[in-house]
């Protein structure tokens, strides 16, 4: 039996700790055209689904958290018990399309089943319709659930936006430990010390970022409405934002389009703290923000592979420009200290311990008052090129986060073609202006496009396709 790791089984025993979550994580597809016949698409999608192990498998877990859960084939697996219909009420507009989905994945999975459905929806305006895939988050971070649902397209996976992450481009540990080491024994002794010096060097590095890391979690945000208890109801929007505009930002600043994303988020967090009649501070905006730790080797796994930083987007500053240029000295800063370094052992290092203290460790914390992080902002680099179901174009593609840990707005960006997509999942009681959030997100970005195109470009050092951070 193939075991989870403690981070995949974290999700699992927050969801148990708190009923007013539901982890799982969701891709929307908008496609074109009339609706497939009911047969015909699962057909199809038993096909393709042969690539996926987990959707054919169950979360198994032992008696008193002895070991970690582990995946067991479904023996009674039935395609038909994931795959369900769904019809919006006339016009289908976008507020009818997004309650739905707020609807769909505020429901918790059945554990008795593998981890995953597939909601085909009709209804949509101008012939189209889409196609809800809706998947446990223990299963896979965003980038595998991305590559998930891009396999189950008519072309496969086909190139994504994946390549551009920072762990994408560099080398694994083991590479750079041994780097100094010829086929020559005589010159091993060198290359061993050199290796020992970049041992020691990672190990300062990490322990100094997770000084950092635990002292934003201890430190709490100031206090305003986006802090507080959560229930069992969700609201969803969206927002998109053409990649040329981002880009154009990019070039001009001389920053990320990460940086630019984050920038726009922040300014809607802002408007939204001034229209609620709260004065935005400097820490009223402490994001946790996951990083991807996948190289290029392991794309392909259907598996958690991120780890985070914790930053205070700089939601205290009115200007936009200066608001960005923060955004990207912060997100400097917190690259370099380590953080992601530190998260990402502390997370390899729970894999060593009894289960059963994992699994009661992270019960106590999801039962705890969490008053240090007020929001999650995940970057999940996508397809590049335009997707097929069936012969027929996806439109769009936009991402579902989950909310846990108290956290009473998260958002999720999606790389696709040549849009961004914002997916903002939000508590319903706490968060009933979403819509305006959305459209703050997309306003953001245009004021920074018009201040970008006032001024001649900065040649920046950057990756043109530069997204560092991905869940």
């Amino acid at each position: 039996m193939e075991q989870l790791t403690t981070l995949e089984a974290s999700f699992l025993e927050a969801e148990d700790a708190d009923r007013h979550v539901s982890m799982a994580i969701g891709t929307l597809a908008v496609i074109d055209g009339p609706t497939p016949d009911r047969q015909q698409l699962i057909a199809t999608l038993s096909e393709r689904i042969r690539g996926v192990p987990r959707f054919t498998q169950l979360v198994h877990k032992h008696a008193l958290d002895l070991t970690a859960p582990g995946w067991v084939d479904d023996t009674n697996f039935d395609i038909d018990h994931h795959v369900r219909s769904v019809a919006l009420p006339p016009p289908g507009d976008d507020s009818a399309l997004f309650r739905l989905i707020a609807d769909l994945m505020e429901r918790r999975l059945d554990r008795d089943h593998p981890l995953w459905e597939c909601w085909v929806i009709e209804g949509l305006p101008d012939g189209r319709w889409a196609m809800l895939v809706k998947i446990h988050h223990c299963l896979a971070d965003g980038i595998a659930v991305v590559r998930i649902i891009a396999s189950l397209a008519d072309a496969g996976t086909g190139e994504t936006y994946a390549s551009d992450i920072r762990a994408a481009k560099e080398l694994p540990s083991s590479i750079v430990l041994t780097a100094g080491l010829s086929r020559d024994p005589r010159t091993w002794a060198g290359g061993l010390w050199r290796a020992s010096v970049a041992t020691t060097s990672t190990a300062a590095h990490t322990a100094m970022g997770a000084t950092e890391f635990i002292t934003g979690l201890l430190a709490p945000a100031s206090g305003s409405s986006l802090r507080g208890s959560v229930s069992n109801m969700r609201r969803y929007s969206a927002a998109r934002v053409s990649m040329k505009d981002v880009e154009t930002v990019r070039q001009a600043f001389g920053v990320t389009l990460n940086d630019v994303a984050l920038a726009a988020i922040t300014d809607s967090f802002r408007t939204v703290l001034i229209r609620r009649g709260e004065k935005p501070r400097r820490n009223s905006l402490r994001t946790m923000i996951p990083v991807s730790m996948r190289s290029p080797n392991t794309m392909d796994c259907t598996d958690i592979r991120v780890s985070a930083m914790l930053s205070s987007l700089p939601v205290e500053e009115h200007d936009p420009v200066k608001r960005l240029k923060s955004v990207h000295a912060r997100l400097g800063r917190l690259k370099a200290s380590g953080e992601r370094q530190a998260a990402k052992a502390f997370v390899t290092l729970t894999n060593y311990l009894p289960f059963a203290l994992n699994a009661w460790t992270v019960r106590l914390l999801t039962r705890l008052p969490q008053r240090s992080v007020v929001t999650l902002a995940t970057n999940v680099p996508g397809p590049r090129l335009r997707l097929q179901v069936m012969g027929h174009p996806v439109e769009q593609l936009l991402p579902i986060p989950p909310i846990a840990l108290q956290l009473r707005t998260v958002i999720s960006m999606l790389s696709y073609v040549d849009e961004l997509a914002f997916g903002i999942t939000a508590d319903y009681d706490a968060a009933p202006d979403v819509d305006e959030l959305a459209r703050g997100i997309e306003l953001g970005v245009a004021r920074l496009v018009t201040r970008a195109l006032s001024r001649k470009p900065t040649h920046s050092k950057q990756s043109r396709r530069a997204f560092p951070i991905a869940n």
